[in-house]
């Protein structure tokens, strides 16, 4: 279970093209952290967010907000909010997220 979340999380970075910075889209995060409704997985991050605060870094080298167009079924598009991460803003999501959900636990 470990090899295979990890293998989906790895599956799922990015990289700004030019550069050597890894992140993720927290939107990508959110079903494979077993986190079905956005709403529900934002009040995670926004805990993450604190904890990264107290812990001294500036969490907005971590969590950074962004909005993204998403195609409608109409062919129409629209934003939507989503969170670029750092590994080590994924490690803190994981560490502030629901421990009932499987892939958070194991996390």
């Amino acid at each position: 279970m470990i090899q295979k979340l990890q293998s989906q999380f790895d599956a799922l970075a990015q990289t700004i093209p030019g550069e050597t910075i890894e992140f993720w889209y927290a939107r990508n995060l959110q079903v494979p952290l077993g986190y079905n409704r956005w709403e529900n997985f934002t009040a995670a991050i926004k805990r993450a967010i604190e904890s990264c605060k107290t812990t001294g870094y500036c969490s907005t080298d971590h969590f950074r907000g962004v909005t993204k167009m998403v195609s409608l079924g109409s062919g129409a598009e629209r934003s939507i909010d989503d969170f670029m991460l750092t590994r080590y803003a994924c490690y803190l999501i994981a560490q502030n997220g629901d421990p009932r959900k499987e892939p958070i636990a194991f996390a």
